[in-house]
């Protein structure tokens, strides 16, 4: 396994419109394609209060790269972003890191 550790920058006074994306759009579609997120943070203490990170597990990259590719082109997420960003962007930027567990990780 290895899992994707992405942190999203909303735009100042967008990030209750980048959640609501994720919640009424995006898992559905993720789900249809066998994406799996394993959760979703805002920061509780310190940090940035316009982040919003999550998780996702892939058996390997190539598992990963597949996966989103089809999600990319699916019509229901093209349509998603086009809504949900009529009145411009909902992020400023992303950041996506790879890791894998340790032997000793609860997570595998």
């Amino acid at each position: 396994m290895i899992y994707e550790l992405r942190t999203y920058e909303a735009v100042p006074g967008k990030m209750r419109a980048l959640q609501a994306r994720f919640r009424d759009k995006t898992l559905a579609i993720w789900e249809r394609h066998g994406i799996t997120p394993v959760g979703f943070w805002t920061y509780a203490h310190g940090g940035w209060t316009n982040q919003l990170v999550y998780m996702l597990q892939f058996e390997d990259l190539a598992d990963r790269s597949t996966r989103f590719a089809a999600f990319r082109t699916d019509p229901e997420w093209a349509e998603a972003v086009r809504e949900s960003e009529k009145d411009g962007p909902l992020t400023v930027r992303t950041r996506s890191d790879f890791l894998q567990p340790t032997d000793f990780s609860p997570l595998r």
